[in-house]
């Protein structure tokens, strides 16, 4: 059989698996990367949340890894549960329809080390990974670094950055100098490249543009209000609306439990998850966000990578993005798979100047929107007004 991905230099073998899960036509970012990464070349891909670059990075990884060899020979690093599981179900799922026997363990924190010890002593081809729990792993030499032959940063602009970037060097000076450093992520800065150079071999760089396009199904709203006011006017447009599931972003980590009790406070069902919360209270929280139980999830930008809910009716962004992008892919988590979306900014008056950067960034129409008695209005719209003189006269006239 041969089709599209067969011209990349992949195998019949995996482009029959392909056709056969659905993949018919490569996307852009995994033309230009497949090929290089197949060549054994370093190399830093930039493209959208969406692009198919998971693919792009595990196409080549299946093709070369020696299944005739029990060893440890793949490490994916991601910088949430929920991006190692998605990553680490995507290597099942192609393992078990194809012929190719390749064996997978994820590896991430807050879980039972003794667990992850067992899996990791039937030397599984690929490990993915957090990159702290891994480093964790490699110290107590209970992963074979020194037999891994390519390595992959998955969402670089994060385990990259200060918080992440001691242990991340650290996973990567533990492997071999030969061994291949591939390098994904949606958004990255000069800096990050900069970073990212210094720890590869004449890395190639891929720039796949982002399409600004958004989806027409999705209406965009922004309400005013001073900053200490905007918990309690998400409060009262949930009330209005009703949503059947919402996200409400908010910027910081650190903010994410404060806003979660003052919305529980009033008596909604919300839920917070963030980057410090252990494995079992995140997937509680995520299972009843996606069961219905609660239809609040208040969440990070970060907190949020690799989720992937059905149903999600609304996005409120308590606090905005500084870079457009990150507003297409906020909003992009509702008004998925033909369903209609509502995106709701809260705008204090020094963030108005963001509104018109999204506005020209993606070509859209953001309405100024304000709520009265309960209901969604034009901003300014007339409201009905009680005459006091009138009043008084038909008081007086009734004496």
């Amino acid at each position: 059989m041969s089709n599209l991905f067969d011209k990349l230099g992949l195998s019949e073998s995996i482009s029959s698996t392909l056709d056969k899960m659905g993949f018919k036509t490569p996307t852009p970012i995994q033309e230009k990367i497949i090929p290089l990464a197949l060549e054994n070349k370093d190399v830093i891909g930039k493209s959208q949340t969406g692009s198919g670059k998971t693919l792009s990075y595990l196409l080549p990884i299946f093709q070369k890894i020696d299944t005739n060899k029990r060893e440890m020979q793949v490490l994916i690093l991601a910088p949430t549960h929920e991006l190692v599981m998605q990553v680490y179900k995507t290597v099942n799922s192609f393992s078990n329809n194809s012929e190719l026997n390749i064996t997978c363990a994820s590896i991430i924190g807050d879980v039972n080390i003794n667990r992850q010890i067992e899996k990791l002593k039937e030397k599984p081809h690929i490990i993915v990974g957090t990159s702290g729990r891994t480093l964790d792993l490699i110290k107590k030499k209970k992963i074979a670094a020194h037999t891994i032959k390519t390595i992959v940063i998955d969402e670089a602009d994060i385990l990259l950055d200060a918080a992440h970037i001691d242990n991340t060097k650290a996973v990567i000076k533990t492997t071999l100098k030969e061994r291949q450093l591939l390098l994904f992520s949606a958004t990255i800065s000069n800096a990050t490249i900069e970073t990212a150079k210094s720890l590869m071999k004449e890395p190639e760089f891929i720039n796949v543009e982002n399409k600004t396009e958004v989806n027409s199904d999705i209406t965009h709203y922004y309400f005013t209000c001073d900053e200490r006011d905007k918990t309690e006017l998400v409060r009262k447009l949930v009330h209005a609306i009703n949503p059947k599931k919402a996200i409400v972003f908010i910027n910081k980590s650190d903010d994410i439990e404060i806003t979660t009790s003052k919305l529980k406070y009033h008596k909604l069902k919300a839920e917070g998850i963030h980057g410090t919360n252990i494995k079992e209270d995140r997937k509680k929280v995520l299972d009843a966000f996606r069961d219905g139980k609660i239809n609040l999830l208040v969440a990070s930008d970060i907190a949020a990578r690799g989720l992937d809910v059905k149903d999600v009716t609304h996005v409120f962004n308590l606090s905005l993005p500084i870079e457009p992008i990150n507003y297409l892919h906020r909003v992009g988590r509702c008004g998925r798979a033909g369903e209609k979306g509502m995106a709701i900014t809260i705008v204090s008056p020094t963030e108005l100047r963001l509104i018109k950067k999204y506005e020209r960034a993606f070509n859209i129409e953001i309405q100024h929107k304000d709520i009265y008695m309960g209901k969604i209005i034009n901003y300014k719209e007339k409201r009905p007004t009680f005459n006091r003189s009138k009043s008084n006269k038909y008081h007086n006239n009734r004496k």
